[in-house]
This record gives C-alpha cells, structure tokens and sequence, in this order.
C-alpha cells in the first residue's frame, strides 16, 4: 500500500473509531428523564428524586429532567398512574421505598411493586421523634409516659399509613406496653403538610426521616426528642439510649417501568449508579443527613422480596392488617 493510502485508511479508520465512540456516548444518555414522584411535594420522596436527577446530570447520563408528583394512598396512586404511563420506557423512573411496600398492604392496593422494574435501592435514613418547640413534652419520657396513660390522646404526624413512620410508632407502642389498637396516627401525603401541623400544634409529635425535619429543628420550631438510630445523631438521643428499645432505618429507592427490556434495564442501572458516585449526590447525602446504601439490579430485587415479608411481619404484629 502507498503511503498516501495507508494514511487515508488510517483517517479513515481513527474518524470509525470516533463515531463509534460518539454512538457509544449517546446510549449511554437516557435523554430526558420522566421523573415520577409517589408523593406530594417536600417530602423524602421528592428530595430524593429530585437530587437524583441533578446528581445524574452531572454524571451527564441525562439531558433534563421532567418530575410529576402523584400523592396519596401509601404511593401506590402515584404507582398506578406510573404501571400505566410508563410501559416499556427506558427514559422513566419512580422514587419509592419501604413507605410504599406497607402503603400496599394496607390500602389492599390492586397494584404493586411486582408491576414495575426494580432498578436501584439508594439511601436509608433513621427516623426522629419531635414536638413543635411550644410543646409541654420536653423529652421522650414526657411523651411516652403520656402515650402509655392514653394512647388515643397522643396524636401523630407522620407519612403515609403503613410506612416507616407509623411503624415506628407502632414499635414505640410495643416497647413501653402501649395499647397498639388505641394508636392515633395522622398521615400525610407529602413533608409540608406534615411540617405545617407539626409546627402549628394540630398534631401532638411528629414523626419522619432526619432529613425532612432538619431545618426547623436547627431552627428552633421543633424539638427533637429522639431518633430510632442505635447511636445518638447531630446531638439527639436515640430511643433506646432513653429506654426505648427501638432501632428502624428506613429505604429508599427506584424503579423502572414495567415490561423495559434487560438492555433498558442495564442502562438505568448504569446510569443511577453513576448518579450516586457524583460529588453533587454526596454533598446531597451529608445535606439531608442520608446514609448511602446502593443496591442494583437483581440484588435489590432480592432485597425487596425479603424486605415485603419483613414489613408485612411487622404490621401483622401491630394488628394494622385488617383480616379480610
């Protein structure tokens, strides 16, 4: 071969080389994700969605981001509306977690987790016990030897019925010998309603993830009184150190659309976990007080299987599933 076209073969080669790099890069990209969000605004839910997708353009695995929130019911309104929206679409995610997996089974839903794709479990984040700064109960012993004397007088605000929150009472009441049946829980479909009742005395306690009550207990319009981790976190004791023999993290997580390809599959997987190696979701994990815990792909399938039948123990147990 001439030297002229060797060096136009090479060219010619280096420029296929290129393209087929360039082609590479750009099915790597989702485009524009389609952000599904089971909740109303300010809650766990939506902070987590919404910085995932910010963490996920900085890893430029998306373009944008379009978010829709769709409270009520546990999740499962938002998840109906998303088993329907969302089949067979490699660009769209929904946020959930172990507030969902009990919403289903106490709201006897028609819909489930087994409808979507199980991409990534994220974060778990313990859960903190608080009074609006106004409130008489100025520990955890004021409050629980409240709850014991009445239960029914102590009302709580917490998330959906069934999740993390009402859970945590529920173990409250097991713990100190607490009339489960008399529990008087208040859900609420997203973080600000939940944060205005607390805040203006609708509710006796509040209870909810670190992270959503952060800045008004920095801001002195809530008193945290405990949180369930086994150590005390940012300066507040934990339940069992004050004799309450609880310890509950809570999840949370993503899913695909249901009937997406493996290929599709592979590719939110890739692209979620390179979302959670960006500087911007690990100033989001310090901000919110979140522990990271990823799970991918058929692990986190695993996980949930496992974690449906641990929360449904648990309710039994708290007599919150209703025989049929």
């Amino acid at each position: 071969m001439h030297r002229r076209d060797f060096n136009l073969a090479a060219l010619a080669s280096l420029l296929a080389a290129q393209g087929l790099a360039l082609g590479t890069a750009q099915a790597q990209s989702l485009g524009t994700l389609k952000m599904m969000i089971p909740a109303n605004p300010g809650g766990g839910w939506d902070q987590t969605g919404r910085n995932l997708a910010a963490a996920m353009q900085s890893a430029k695995v998306i373009s944008g981001a379009q978010f829709e929130n769709k409270g009520g019911a546990g999740g499962t309104l938002g998840l109906s509306q998303f088993i329907n929206n969302a089949k067979g679409d490699g660009s769209a995610l929904m946020m959930g977690g172990m507030v969902m997996v009990g919403g289903i089974m106490l709201s006897k839903s028609t819909v489930d987790l087994t409808m979507v794709t199980p991409i990534a479990r994220l974060t778990s984040e313990y859960v903190v016990i608080v009074v609006p700064a106004s409130s008489p109960h100025k520990n955890l012993a004021d409050l629980m030897n409240a709850f014991k004397a009445n239960p029914g007088s102590v009302s709580w605000g917490g998330g959906s019925a069934g999740g993390t929150d009402h859970i945590l009472v529920g173990l409250a009441a097991q713990a100190i010998g607490a009339d489960t049946s008399k529990i008087n829980y208040v859900p609420f479909k997203g973080g600000g309603e939940a944060i205005a009742a607390i805040i203006g005395g609708h509710v006796t306690a509040g209870v909810s993830g670190l992270g959503e009550f952060a800045e008004q207990i920095k801001g002195g319009r809530m008193r945290a009184l405990a949180v369930s981790s086994p150590e005390p976190i940012e300066g507040i004791p934990s339940m069992k150190e004050q004799g309450v023999d609880v310890v509950l993290g809570n999840w949370r997580g993503c899913f695909g659309g249901p009937e997406i390809s493996s290929a599709q599959r592979e590719a939110l997987v890739s692209a979620v976990k390179a979302a959670t190696e960006t500087p911007a979701w690990k100033q989001t994990l310090e901000k919110f007080g979140w522990t990271p815990w990823f799970l991918g792909g058929d692990e986190y399938k695993k996980f949930l299987d496992e974690d449906i039948k641990r929360v449904g123990g648990i309710l039994d147990s708290l007599g919150l599933i209703k025989k049929s």
